[in-house]
């Protein structure tokens, strides 16, 4: 679960980072490397959950390589469904969500099986 929280937390900073700067109304105007100076100040935020996230998560949590992309793409997707009705005003539509489905199908494929599958017998 910790894992999962701070993979939650971390994509925040991340969706702020990579899209907030789309509504940041004082940074209109700004030039573009502004801008991007501004998304990695925000971006620094997220590296300081998702470092601790991956490494829980492998060392701690016994998810794989392969599971932790996966999910934190799933968390993403996520956390980026919420920020754009709230903060782009874009609303989900059918094809969106039927999208989202296969990559929670996604997670599922890659957590619920033995990773490598069962060792060959002899």
């Amino acid at each position: 679960m910790k894992t999962i929280l701070l993979l939650v937390c971390s994509n925040i900073f991340m969706t702020l980072a990579w899209y907030g700067h789309l509504k940041f109304k004082w940074l209109e105007g700004k030039s573009l490397i502004t801008v991007i100076l501004v998304s990695w100040g925000i971006a620094f935020f997220e590296y300081m959950l998702m470092v601790p996230a991956n490494r829980s998560g492998y060392f701690t949590s016994g998810f794989t390589g392969y599971q932790l992309k996966i999910i934190q793409e799933c968390i993403t997707l996520g956390v980026f469904v919420v920020f754009a009705w709230l903060v782009l005003k874009e609303r989900l539509t059918w094809n969106y969500a039927v999208s989202f489905g296969f990559i929670l199908l996604a997670v599922w494929f890659a957590t619920a099986f033995i990773p490598g599958g069962a060792p060959p017998s002899n």
